[in-house]
């Protein structure tokens, strides 16, 4: 069992981390994160095979500022908006600093000049540490339900 202050922070990150992604605020983004850590997006039937093939993985918070210079500067996309509804977190485990956690995510996508679709609905399966900053991800992984995926992900889900 976790103490509510915790789980309170667990929230509190999620619900920052999707702002930050909602308002295109990208330099934000890294600072989730550890400066060793792991930023997967995987689709489920590869995870649940134990299969390596990710869409995108990332393995430190300087992969994750490359990826932000890429989406600034050398990627050519048509502008979208991205709105994240993230579920209550699940702590599976607690020790010490660590936690495991599992929440459900859908991901929405809007172009200006179309209907909204749904662009990612799947789960994430994070490792996040207590640090003097806060609670930050060792590890997020992105673990998506559809073997389909738009032709392109920019954006960090």
């Amino acid at each position: 069992m976790v103490d509510f202050a915790t789980f309170q922070a667990v929230i509190e990150l999620n619900a920052a981390y999707a702002a930050a992604l909602d308002t295109q605020q990208w330099d934000a983004w890294p600072d989730f994160f550890l400066d060793d850590c792991v930023y997967r997006v995987q689709p489920r039937e590869n995870f649940e095979m134990g299969l390596p093939l990710a869409t995108l993985s990332f393995e430190s918070r300087g992969m994750l500022r490359d990826r932000i210079y890429g989406i600034r500067d050398t990627l050519f996309h048509d502008p979208y908006y991205q709105r994240h509804v993230i579920g209550l977190p699940a702590i599976r485990r607690l020790d010490d600093d660590t936690l495991q956690v599992e929440a459900n995510y859908a991901v929405f996508r809007t172009k200006p000049d179309q209907l909204t679709d749904i662009l990612s609905v799947g789960r994430y399966l994070d490792i996040v540490k207590r640090t003097g900053d806060g609670w930050k991800f060792a590890s997020r992984q992105c673990i998506f339900d559809s073997e389909m995926i738009p032709n392109s992900l920019i954006y960090p889900i």
